[in-house]
């Protein structure tokens, strides 16, 4: 693998698209300096993924694009390529099949990158992973740029250690190991969050499950409390079905008497109709007659207005006429006049004409003296602007030049104002005081320090012992409930053994329970509590023993028996002896009777004579033949055999002896379990005085002191730190005041020098104004009396013009009233020719006009005045009959209202009871739909009532549920479903809990596992990088000899020192070598590396300036020798180093800010040299 190319565009000086080939292993970059050369280097760094803008010699990370130059706008974006040859496949995993790798960043503005991998959007991440374990990188060993060198020399030892893990390929180690560090934190961070969520859970659970069993009691009342709403309901049903029947009866009856009502006002309609047909025939007559009533007055009033009109037509004639012939005679005497005045006009026209022309030439000859005149001005004006404004330049130089002056003069006063501020200010700085206060805070931080250091270690102490306790009381408290538990368990397993064992003795007989205690032996123990039995011969025992076992055992059997009160219940009584437990055989006892498997304080040898123990059934059938009258054969399992019969025993499970022995053993294990609670719980309580005392000594006294010492700590921190911040403040203060005094010194003999040259322009200035100032009044003068002649030439023209005017106006005045006195004359000669013309026709209607047609229409008019009289007396009769058709309709209209009105009330009342009977129907039909919605159908639901079933019955059966609703309190109806969820979800949890705890198991075993082979890769790179070491220094310094030494003993964090002895010298530490030393041993260092892991090439910026030459001639030897496997890339101005290239670049910058590549193939240019 080999980096083939890189292409650049607008990064730093490389404005321009560039592509730099580098074919060889070995390719040399040369260029003067600031040219360019040191950016190919920073480009490289920047693209496999330098996010410190600092680190490529930038403030932000938009400084890497090119900002611009003398004849270049900036550009937007920066773009990088990095094209690498793969065909050797070193690139593993995924990239082996690419031959070509492209890697390219882009930068824009913003300051966000974005980076691609074969022309493939990608992470930076990405790009870094890539390169892990090649030993390439944005910081890694294979880019040694200027300065570098001493930085890896004098590098801590924990710095120069990442060199050394790039090396040794376990970067990804350390990768994966911070992975799984985080990955293992955040696991237990989620087990300590599941941990609580567990146990809030579970104390949820816990209130859930008491409310769950409250919400089933809950839901069982309401289910009854539904069902007696479902029957009070249904008795309601019932009671609106009969009240629905009632109302359905009471409204058939009321609709029978609305009909009745309404047949009566039909037959009223009926004559009222009849009634109103008679009216309309009255009407039709009486509107004829007063019809013809209405013709007769018309035609009266007709001739009447005829006769006033030919009355009028005449008298309005007679006026015509009278008028006409007045107008006659006014026109006349209008028209002499008219005449007379057209020609006084006439000649007044003929006198103004003359006139007019003669004054239009005087006014043509005041407009041309006029034109004379402002053109005199306008030279006049042109010749004063120009020397105002000679004069105006010269005053605002004079202005310019003052202003420029009390400018200067006042930035001077200010200046030196400054100046001495700046002294006083300088004298104030205390630097001396405020090292004094930051030694005093240095000490005092140091001694709250150790102080807060002694708590904090005591209060470790302390919680470390309150931890181990709470660990012990815990232990202790799990094995005191474990005891309580096991107490707990074992009493109410003996209280149930007691409780079956007095029930199975007769202890709980009532009749009998009261006479012993009446005789005071209630106490009395039973024959089965006084006996011990051989385990296993129990139920033998209980089987020969029947009827016997409840027996009360008493002292004296006389006295038990002595009265007349003896229980009708049963009773047994035994009588037992006084002396301590004895054996109840004798030495005659045979071998085989049952007496000898128990011992008891009571002489059982009647009780159990002639009971013999067999092992099993068939033993007992083969000895019976053998049996002497009156003994009994007894198997282990209560199987009791005769002669001639055998009897098998019923119970197995319920034996009295067995349940004794038990309560017997109980009780004994009893004991010593309380005994051990009780130390238990001693040991407990002390261990939690223990605790309380010890928290409140944490609580009250160290916690307190260990947060007073942080508190005071922080404190004194926090005073240093404004210390020193105003110490570095004060310094940095008083190199501003000195460079700022400098500055200020220099200004003001800037601005003394400014103002000494202002007010040599001002005065210079100031002559040239005075010397305008007496030509300005004599231009003043010459055009103020040109602006005077325009002027009155002005004033003469207006004169002319307005008298032209006025002649003109008085001419045209004469002809306006020439025309209009013409006009006149031919309007009247029209008027007066109408006149006449009227004046005949009105003599000719007068001649015509005799009066005969008058008297024809008054007599007309006296007939038709008859007629009216004689229509007019049949009008009142008729009217008459009318009124009293009216009167009648009248008194029928009235009957038919009111027996209308009695069927609306009818109806109302209909309508009220069909609307009860709704409200009614809507209530059973409410009824009926809460009943559905129970679930229930009030038929069904009825027909399970009794007959006499009362609402107040369920009415006080419902409020007794309901009280016990109310009785429970709030419920959680959500509880049941609630629990079943909780209880799904922690088991979830505890399942996700184990699966935690595995995979923090897994994790942890991977990191142990990563550590082992972090630490064998790191063992083995070291040793084989210092025996590279050792090989290589010798070979570059001529002699000497160089180690590594590891400064700590675990090889996960040990830092490498590099210990060099050159020709010479001792051995000692690297930081004691001269310059050119330390950078040889770098180079040792780094090509040591090489030889290990060989990166993929290796970028030298400058290595070799501080090397003379005979150091330079052996390390370019070795670069040559190591060509082989590496590519090298390198920066130099030594001529002996550029002569191992293969392959020369230069970096030109022939346009200032803008760099360019010059490419030179050695060997070509010198095959070419040997040709020439």
């Amino acid at each position: 693998m080999r980096l083939s190319k890189i292409k650049l565009s607008g990064f730093k000086s490389f404005v321009d698209p560039t592509v730099v080939s580098l074919p060889s292993n070995l390719v040399g970059i040369v260029g003067p300096n600031g040219c360019g050369k040191s950016n190919l280097i920073d480009a490289i760094r920047w693209v496999m993924g330098e996010s410190s803008a600092r680190s490529l010699r930038g403030e932000t990370m938009s400084d890497v694009i090119f900002n611009g130059a003398a004849q270049r706008k900036p550009v937007g974006q920066a773009s990088i390529e990095l094209v690498f040859d793969n065909s050797d496949g070193r690139l593993g995993g995924p990239w082996a099949r690419y031959a070509e790798l492209a890697i390219r960043r882009l930068v824009g503005r913003d300051g966000q990158s974005s980076y691609f991998l074969n022309g493939s959007r990608c992470r930076r991440r990405d790009i870094a992973d890539i390169f892990l374990g090649t030993g390439l990188g944005p910081r890694s060993y294979a880019i040694i740029e200027q300065g570098t060198i001493s930085r890896v020399v004098e590098a801590k030892p924990e710095e120069l250690r990442v060199f050394l893990e790039e090396a040794a390929g376990i970067s990804k180690y350390k990768e994966r190991r911070r992975e799984t560090e985080t990955r293992i934190r955040h696991t237990r961070e989620n087990l300590e969050r599941l941990d609580d969520v567990r146990s809030e859970l579970s104390r949820r659970l816990q209130q859930l499950q008491r409310q769950a069993r409250a919400a089933e009691q809950y839901r069982s009342y309401r289910d009854e409390e539904r069902r007696l709403r479902a029957e009070l309901l249904t008795l309601r049903w019932r009671d609106a079905q009969g009240d629905i029947l009632d109302r359905e009866r009471i409204l058939r009856q009321q609709e029978t008497a609305l009909e009745s009502l309404l047949a009566e006002q039909r037959r009223l309609e009926a004559a009222l109709e009849s009634g109103r047909i008679r009216r309309t025939e009255l009407s039709d007559h009486c509107n004829d007659t007063q019809e013809r009533y209405y013709q007769a007055g018309a035609e009266i009033s007709r001739l009447e207005q005829y006769l006033q009109h030919q009355r009028e037509l005449r008298a309005r004639r007679e006026d015509d006429w009278r008028q006409t012939l007045a107008a006659l005679t006014g026109i006349e005497a209008q028209l002499a006049q008219d005449r007379d005045q057209r020609e006084s006009w006439r000649a007044a026209r003929a006198a103004a004409e003359p006139e007019l022309a003669q004054t239009r030439t005087a006014e043509g000859d005041a407009a041309a003296a006029l034109n004379a005149a402002e053109t005199a001005l306008r030279e006049g004006q042109a010749a004063w602007e120009d020397f105002n404004r000679r004069d105006g330049e010269i005053q605002r130089q004079i202005d310019r030049e003052r202003t420029r002056l009390e400018h200067l003069e006042r930035q001077l006063t200010q200046a030196e104002r400054r100046l001495e501020r700046l002294r006083n200010e300088q004298t104030q700085l205390a630097v001396a005081d405020l090292d004094q206060e930051r030694a005093a805070l240095r000490q005092a931080e140091q001694a709250v320090t150790e102080r807060l250091q002694r708590d904090q270690a005591h209060l470790a102490g302390i919680e470390t012992e309150l931890a181990t306790i709470r660990e012990e009381g815990q232990q202790i408290e799990s094995r005191l409930r474990a005891a309580q538990e096991r107490v707990q368990t074992r009493r109410g397993r003996l209280t149930s053994l007691h409780t079956l064992q007095e029930a199975a003795l007769g202890r709980r007989q009532g009749q009998l329970r009261d006479w012993l205690r009446a005789h005071h032996w209630d106490d009395a123990p039973r024959l089965a509590e006084q006996l011990e039995v051989e385990p296993g011969w129990e139920a033998a025992v209980e089987t020969a023993l029947a009827g016997w076992l409840d027996a009360v055992c008493v002292s004296q059997l006389d006295l038990a028996v002595d009265g007349a009160d003896l229980p009708q219940d049963g009773l047994t009584l035994c009588e037992s002896p006084q002396e301590g437990l004895s054996t109840d055989t004798a030495q005659e006892t045979p071998v085989d009777a049952l007496a000898t498997k128990l011992r008891a304080r009571w002489p059982l040898a009647g009780l159990l004579d002639g009971v013999r123990i067999v092992p099993s059934i068939a033993d007992a059938l083969q000895r019976r033949a053998e049996l002497p009258t009156g003994e009994t054969l007894v198997t282990p399992d209560g199987v009791l055999c005769g002669r001639h019969w055998l009897r098998l025993r019923r119970g197995h499970d319920d034996s009295v002896l067995v349940r004794e022995r038990e309560i017997h053993q109980l009780e004994a294990t009893q004991a010593e379990e309380t005994a051990a609670l009780e130390q238990l719980t001693a040991q407990a309580e002390q261990l939690r005085v223990r605790q309380h005392a010890l928290e409140q000594g944490l609580r009250r006294e160290w916690q307190p002191a260990v947060n007073q010492g942080h508190r005071e700590q922080a404190r004194v921190q926090g005073e240093l730190k404004a210390a020193q911040a105003k110490w570095e403040q004060s310094c940095a203060r008083r190199a501003a005041l000195a460079e700022e005094q400098s500055e200020l010194d220099g200004q003001c003999e800037q601005d003394r020098a400014q103002a000494a040259s202002a007010r040599a322009q001002l005065a210079t200035a100031t002559q040239a104004a005075e010397a305008l100032r007496s030509e300005r009044v004599a231009r003043q003068a010459e055009r103020d009396r040109r602006h005077e002649v325009v002027r009155q030439c002005r004033a003469q023209l207006e004169r002319a013009r307005q008298t032209t005017a006025r002649q003109t106006a008085a001419l045209e005045t004469l002809r306006v009233r020439l025309t209009a006195v013409d006009q006149a004359l031919d309007r009247l000669a029209a008027q007066g020719e109408q006149l006449l013309a009227r004046r005949d026709q009105l003599d000719a209607e007068r001649a015509a006009d005799d009066g005969a047609a008058l008297a024809a229409a008054e007599r007309e008019l006296a007939v038709h005045l008859e007629t009216r009289l004689a229509v007019e007396a049949e009008l009142r009769a008729v009217r008459q009959d009318l009124e009293a058709q009216d009167s009648a309709l009248h008194e029928g209209e009235q009957t038919r209202v009111h027996c209308e009105r009695q069927a609306e009330a009818q109806r109302g009342q209909i309508e009220a009871l069909r609307l009860a009977l709704g409200e009614a129907r809507v209530r059973q039909q409410t009824l009926c739909e809460q009943l559905r919605e129970l679930g229930a159908e009030p038929e069904a639901l009825l027909s399970t009532l009794s007959a006499v079933a009362a609402e107040s019955e369920w009415l006080a059966r419902l409020e007794q549920v309901e009280r016990r609703i109310q009785r429970l309190g709030p419920i959680n109806l959500m509880a049941i479903e609630e629990f079943a969820q909780l209880s799904e979800r922690k088991n979830y949890l505890d399942a996700q809990n184990a699966d935690l705890l595995e995979a923090l198991t897994t994790l942890e075993n991977a990191m142990r596992k990563i550590d082992r082979e972090t630490r064998t890769r790191f063992r083995d790179t070291f040793e084989r990088v210092n025996a590279g070491l050792g090989e290589l220094f010798p070979r570059l310094f001529g002699g000497g000899q160089a180690h590594l030494e590891l400064t700590g003993e675990d090889a996960l964090d040990t830092g490498v020192a590099i210990m060099a002895k050159p020709p010479g010298k001792r051995i000692g530490s690297i930081s004691l070598l001269s310059g050119g030393e330390k950078a040889l041993t770098a180079v040792a260092l780094v090509f040591a590396i090489f030889q290990l892991n060989p990166a993929p090439f290796c970028l030298l910026d400058e290595v070799d300036a501080p090397l003379d030459e005979a150091n330079v001639g052996r390390f370019g030897a070795l670069v040559r020798d190591m060509s082989a496997q590496v590519q090298f890339i390198f920066v130099t101005h030594n001529k002996a180093t550029m002569e191992i290239a293969q392959h020369l670049t230069g970096v030109t910058m022939q346009e200032p800010g803008v760099s360019r590549l010059v490419a030179v193939d050695v060997e070509e240019a010198a095959r070419l040299a040997m040709v020439s």
